[in-house]
């Protein structure tokens, strides 16, 4: 599948799979705890990108795109915690949101370089 589409698209589809996803963990205090946690930071990035379009200045959109990166990293951690605590039987699924996230979190880091680069 190519990758190359439009970064608020592609922002969508990984909410759209977090919430999915979050559906098949365990129902325990943990599952629900973790899951509940990666629904939030999952699905924050979208909404934040779609925020920092219309940013006010250059500094507004850099510091809403840091939140976006920050919350992608929140949410890596949540798959990792879900992977190692057999919190779902979905393995697979959880690899690839995992990389899918990854590959966002570089994205979002070059952006981040670029405008801070070209705000002087």
């Amino acid at each position: 599948m190519e990758r190359k589409y439009d970064l608020e698209e592609r922002l969508i589809d990984f909410a759209s799979e977090i919430i999915s996803f979050t559906d098949t963990l365990v129902s325990s205090k943990a599952g629900n705890h973790v899951g509940s946690q990666l629904l939030r930071s999952g699905t924050s990035p979208a909404l934040n990108y779609g925020e920092a379009q219309s940013g006010e200045s250059r500094r507004d959109f850099i510091h809403k795109i840091k939140i976006v990166l920050k919350e992608l990293r929140e949410s890596r951690v949540a798959l990792k915690i879900i992977a190692k605590s057999n919190l779902t039987t979905e393995n697979k699924r959880n690899e690839k949101l995992l990389d899918e996230c990854n590959q966002l979190i570089s994205i979002f880091v070059k952006s981040i370089e670029t405008a801070e680069r070209n705000k002087n």
